[in-house]
């Protein structure tokens, strides 16, 4: 994330069962908006659906970038 990226607001803490629906939908940040996925415990598919698809798993610890306008969605890995 550039240096130059201001702390603009959080959302409250997610589990598996109260993510939003909206987040585990292809989605977008706005233009300008970057943000940052947090993994507190346990593991969370990140999808980048465009413009380059790609998958990641993050585990407790990990952070996901997100940059303006790109399409991502999420979604807890199966068990």
């Amino acid at each position: 994330m550039p240096s130059s990226v201001a702390f603009y607001k959080s959302t409250p803490v997610f589990s598996e069962t109260s993510v939003p629906a909206a987040l585990q939908r292809d989605h977008t940040t706005a233009a300008g908006v970057w943000a940052k996925i947090m993994v507190l415990e346990g593991s969370l598919e990140y999808h980048i659906t465009e413009p380059a698809p790609e998958q990641r798993l993050l585990s407790a610890g990990d952070e996901g970038i997100i940059a303006p306008q790109m399409h991502t969605l999420l979604r807890y890995p199966a068990r």
